[in-house]
């Protein structure tokens, strides 16, 4: 995970190629966010969680979506969700629209998406690297090679 600009972009092993689109998330922490890694050291596909605290937000009133190497996190409540008509005498709990972005490497993919007890939480998957390409030897067998050739005498005939 690589922070720009306070745009968080993942399964980037540097920010080189990156700046594209950075900044595209406020910075201003709502809604609080974790990133983990669920499988560290693994020889197979990496596997992330991200998980928002959105409590209050009903999974309606949510929107992930995924284009253009990006993966958005959008949250609205209307009018009488928000709470608009009510007379508080304190209000602390955020009840706001918010948009999250998260910047996503060629080589992450969107699992699944989960809304429990307040919390969203996103499955996400690091394809393992291509292996690099290596040169696989011939070995002759049967079926008409003989191995090389000895070398044949010019004839001298005339």
């Amino acid at each position: 995970m690589v922070l720009l600009n306070g745009a968080v972009w993942l399964g980037q092993g540097n920010s080189q190629g990156s700046q594209n689109g950075a900044g595209r998330s406020k910075p201003d922490g709502y809604p609080p966010f974790n990133v983990e890694l669920l499988n560290p050291g693994a020889d197979e596909a990496q596997l992330l969680r991200i998980t928002l605290a959105v409590a209050g937000f009903k999974r309606e009133q949510l929107e992930v979506t995924v284009g253009h190497g990006e993966l958005v996190i959008q949250g609205a409540q209307g009018e009488d969700d928000a709470g608009r008509d009510r007379d508080y005498l304190h209000r602390g709990i955020a009840a706001r629209q918010f948009k999250r972005s998260f910047g996503l490497a060629e080589d992450v993919e969107v699992c699944k998406a989960e809304l429990d007890h307040g919390l969203l939480t996103i499955e996400l998957r690091r394809l393992r690297k291509a292996d690099p390409v290596r040169k696989v030897g011939i070995v002759a067998t049967g079926g008409g090679n003989h191995g090389p050739r000895a070398p044949q005498r010019p004839s001298h005939e005339e």
